[in-house]
């Protein structure tokens, strides 16, 4: 694969067999990040877990004390009695049938976080197909399952991100924008790390941080020093 100039020239300030520590790496990330728009700063933490076994699953969700930088659009699922209590926390679309309805007539899909009482679920399964494979499915980990979907509303416009492992036992997750400088970085870096140790499974064994590489959306991976977040 031919990479770009900038590309290369970040590349080259990068000691791809350095393990670097978070602070460090997270400078370098976002002092690289040359693209024109303000890129995102990404985690991608590979752990000793088998994903495929029911109890080595790694799942759940962190609001980020700087936020993620994006402006995140929150589709509601409620009774009429929660509208307003949504639409006030935020929410840009708040509805029931007449959402689903939408969603599956129409291929619409303008947001990027589903919330939803307990007592919508019956409805919002029916949109698994379509919601399931994108991430979007509303979940009681991840706390999109939940009877006060204003505070979840607040939540996803506060930065909460939710993460999960892939079918490689790859958590990927955005913490942040470059222009946030390595400081916010850091904080937020250290938050979502802090989660996912806590969230470890009693079932995994051996080292639980396999690796930790932190990257711009069109930058050069930096592997970072997990040593001292303990394995």
């Amino acid at each position: 694969m031919k990479h770009g100039k900038k590309y290369v020239d970040s590349a080259k300030v990068v000691d791809k067999a350095k393990l670097y520590d978070a602070s460090e790496a997270l400078d370098l990330a976002a002092k690289n990040a040359k693209a024109k728009f303000d890129e995102t700063i990404e985690a991608h933490i590979r752990l000793g877990v088998d994903s495929r076994h029911a109890d080595q699953q790694v799942r759940g969700a962190v609001v980020l004390p700087n936020g993620t930088g994006k402006n995140v659009r929150v589709c509601v699922f409620c009774k009429e009695d929660k509208y307003d209590a949504a639409k006030e926390a935020g929410a840009e679309y708040v509805g029931g049938m007449d959402l689903v309805d939408k969603i599956t007539k129409e291929n619409w899909m303008d947001f990027d976080v589903v919330v939803a009482s307990p007592d919508m679920m019956g409805v919002v399964g029916r949109l698994g197909k379509v919601l399931g494979p994108r991430g979007l499915m509303p979940n009681p980990k991840a706390g999109t399952v939940t009877p006060d979907v204003a505070k979840a509303v607040s939540d996803a416009k506060a930065g909460k991100i939710e993460y999960r492992l892939d079918k490689t036992n790859i958590i990927h997750c955005p913490i942040g924008k470059a222009s946030f400088g390595a400081e916010k970085l850091e904080e937020n870096f250290n938050t979502l790390i802090d989660a996912i140790v806590k969230a470890k499974p009693a079932a995994a064994k051996g080292q639980y941080l396999k690796s930790v590489v932190l990257a711009s959306t069109m930058g050069v991976g930096i592997k970072v020093n997990t040593a001292k977040y303990g394995n």
